[in-house]
């Protein structure tokens, strides 16, 4: 356990750090049995309290708001059982997706692939607020009966249990694959060739868009390919499947380019070519720290037909509150992540960068999107769930908060604003709860 202020800095916030705060305690536990006895401790001397795995939750999720106790799954990495035959796998929350996958690729078989999370979980073990232990979908059968209690634990912020086990699906490795990169010199030429792509029936395995100053991170960074500097924005599209369709698929999404007036296109020649791609790709949001000392990163959702109209907002939003925003998003899915790029050792900038990211997540909402794609809403967004719910709609899901976690104890303050309660109130009492901006 760890109590000491010089210990405790390391677990002030996790990887939102708009805010922070300090913890009373960091308590490592080992399995649920733990889990449970800690939980009923804490319980009993009405001590709030807080789940974190490695902290790499970009909403504030696992950020402590007034000296709750931290209980650390960092040591509950254990894959517990290997189901080929029946593709899944039963992990503890401390074994991470890419072990999973690196320790059965051999096998042919990899985990999470397509979809969102939710998607891909068949049952969890969690421990309730009250110590009890219990378990949802048992056996992993997919499509069981009765409420959805899966996908409303998983999109819980750790709201309503702590999970301590997890029953995940296991995919079949693609027999082929292959990855083509698209310059454009015009953004909506790249947004309309986006749609036109799902238009035609071709639903790639990934389909990727950053925009000139996302390019401008990543050619900085770690992993440069080249990439032209005076473009516009590029996609990066990725097709699998059976090895003898994936030419006709490429050739297919070419054409659709071609017809988009794009500059260039490209077909990754071999492997090394593939994987710098997606590296370079993957460097998107640390690259950005080659560019600015600080970075906040949205996450909205919005449907794929509205981006050039968004995209033009989000440069409006840019240009009001004089901060570079680069876009790096998941195009396919309509997935946005703007990335507000500030200095938050200048007075009044920090200030800047969250108004303007939360007109971005506005401007989702307002096209008939969403303000979190993936990310979730912890401390960050919790106002803005104002943006697509009602003060009825958000009493009602607070309610079902209240069944599962009657005195508030475990994660409180995350999820939801207060009922009646504007963004810019909200806030407030963040910076009233001796936060850190």
């Amino acid at each position: 356990m760890l109590y000491k202020k010089e210990d405790l800095i390391s677990y002030e916030c996790d990887g939102y750090t708009m805010y922070k705060g300090m913890p009373r305690a960091v308590v490592f536990v080992k399995d649920t049995e733990e889990v449970s006895d800690v939980v009923r401790c804490l319980t009993k001397e009405e001590i709030p309290y807080i789940a974190r795995g490695a902290g790499t939750g970009l909403s504030g999720g696992a950020t402590p708001l007034g000296g709750e106790v931290l209980i650390s799954l960092v040591k509950m990495k254990r894959m517990l059982r290997l189901d080929l035959e029946n593709r899944k796998a039963v992990v503890e929350p401390g074994y991470i997706n890419l072990k999973l996958t690196q320790s059965i690729s051999d096998k042919g078989a990899h985990c999470l692939k397509y979809g969102v999370t939710t998607n891909h979980i068949l049952g969890l073990e969690i421990v309730l607020p009250s110590g009890e232990i219990v378990e949802i979908g048992e056996g992993g059968v997919p499509d069981q009966p009765g409420y959805d209690l899966l996908g409303l634990l998983t999109g819980s912020e750790g709201t309503l249990g702590i999970v301590t086990k997890v029953t995940v699906k296991v995919l079949k490795n693609p027999e082929g694959k292959k990855t083509a990169l698209a310059y454009f010199d015009d953004i909506d030429d790249a947004s309309q060739a986006v749609s036109d792509i799902i238009a035609a029936g071709i639903i790639p395995a990934a389909l990727e868009m950053m925009d000139e100053i996302a390019i401008e991170g990543v050619e900085s960074a770690a992993y440069p390919v080249g990439h032209p500097r005076d473009i516009a924005g590029f996609l990066l599209i990725e097709v699998d499947g059976i090895a003898a369709g994936i030419d006709d698929q490429i050739e297919e999404i070419l054409a659709v380019c071609k017809q988009n007036n794009v500059r260039e296109v490209k077909v990754a020649k071999d492997e090394a070519e593939r994987s710098l791609w997606w590296a370079n790709r993957k460097m998107g949001f640390g690259a950005m720290g080659a560019m600015s000392p600080d970075c906040l990163v949205q996450d909205g959702v919005i449907p794929r037909t509205r981006l050039p109209e968004v995209l033009a907002k989000i440069t409006e939003i840019s240009r009001k509150y004089d901060l570079r925003i680069a876009n790096i998003f998941h195009a396919g899915d309509g997935n946005l992540h703007p990335l507000i790029l500030f200095d938050a050792s200048v007075p009044g900038e920090s200030e800047r960068a969250s108004k303007a990211g939360s007109e971005c997540l506005k401007v989702c909402a307002d096209v008939g999107g969403s303000i979190t794609g993936e990310h979730g809403v912890g401390i960050e967004k919790s106002a803005e769930m104002r943006f697509i719910f009602t003060d009825e709609e958000i009493a009602a899901q607070t309610n079902i908060r209240n069944v599962f976690n009657p005195e508030d104890l475990l994660n409180p303050g995350k999820l939801f604003p207060q009922p009646g309660r504007c963004v810019e109130v909200t806030r407030r009492d963040h910076e009233e709860m001796h936060l850190v901006p």
